[in-house]
């Protein structure tokens, strides 16, 4: 054997050393403490359906769900519809509890996660709202030349469905009313009617029946004059293009929350009585509304 050879072999001593090493480097890679199986981090975007001011339920509720899905979990919260269906539609986010309107106006691309239900159904209706003193209007064709107020442009309730409503009573949504304007939350819109700023508007129903169990002085302070048929809740909703393993984690960590008394107290703080699988065919009614309004444009 030769010198060059020899060096090739290593001793005992070195053979011990080695394997301290690859222990130790296995040692360092064991997840310990806070630390996930895999890196995933589920980031969830929250539109203006959800009320705003609610950062200890927020950080309570991804803390709930960094347990169950034993990965860590991100809130992402925008002041649009619009930002976060952009969000979710570049892939920057995972999920996202969005309206009605711009999932069934981006089905080709999202797809549904799960869906909440409110006081038994998977349903919920947008409310007229104007001010506790108006004891005159009773439908939206009394408000002509009135200041009236919307939540957002990509919101069902609070535009989509009180646009095709004027449209249907031969109402010209553009030149009936003397001022309108974007609240750009549903809780904005019940404020606004509130404190006078303006006359009317519509807003998510099941907005007004949650501000009206944790802030009965706001509500109170306007009169709703109608509400329209149901349509499907805002529901949860995915990229397409989402990991078919993390898809399922994440709808059963939502499906299960009634299931554990800690997801019954998260629940009922969302006025919410749980999430079930959905179907697209909710989302009939409002699919409805986009082609009428898309005709009468």
């Amino acid at each position: 054997m030769n010198f060059k050879m020899a060096k090739m072999i290593p001793s005992k001593r070195n053979l011990a050393y080695c394997l301290a090493i690859y222990v130790l480097g296995l040692v360092l890679t064991i997840p310990v403490g806070n630390a996930f199986a895999d890196n995933k981090t589920y980031t969830i975007g929250l539109t203006p359906v959800f009320l705003a001011d609610r950062t200890a339920f927020i950080k309570q509720w991804r803390e709930y769900l960094t347990r169950k899905l034993n990965s860590s979990v991100r809130f992402v919260q925008r002041q649009t519809y619009q930002e976060i269906t952009d969000l979710l539609l570049s892939g920057e986010l995972d999920a996202a509890w969005l309206c009605g309107y711009p999932f069934v106006a981006n089905k080709d691309e999202l797809k549904l996660l799960s869906v909440p239900t409110f006081r038994g159904k998977p349903l919920y209706q947008s409310y007229l709202i104007v001010a506790a003193s108006d004891n005159n209007t009773k439908s939206i064709i009394d408000l002509k030349n009135k200041v009236f107020v919307y939540s957002d442009p990509d919101s069902n309730s609070g535009f989509l469905y009180p646009q095709v409503d004027m449209l249907k009573n031969n109402i010209n949504p553009r030149y009936f009313f003397k001022k309108t304007f974007f609240a750009w939350s549903h809780q904005d819109v019940v404020k606004a009617v509130a404190e006078g700023v303006a006359h009317a508007g519509s807003v998510d129903g099941y907005v007004w029946e949650t501000i009206a169990n944790i802030n009965p002085a706001l509500a109170q302070q306007t009169r709703i004059v109608s509400k329209s048929q149901e349509f499907g809740f805002p529901p949860f909703v995915i990229n397409r293009k989402l990991n078919a393993v993390y898809e399922n984690n994440l709808r059963q960590s939502l499906l299960t929350m009634k299931d554990s008394n800690e997801g019954q107290a998260l629940l009922k703080r969302l006025n919410l009585d749980g999430f079930i699988i959905g179907n697209n065919q909710l989302y009939d009614g409002i699919a409805e509304l986009i082609e009428t309004l898309k005709s009468r444009q």
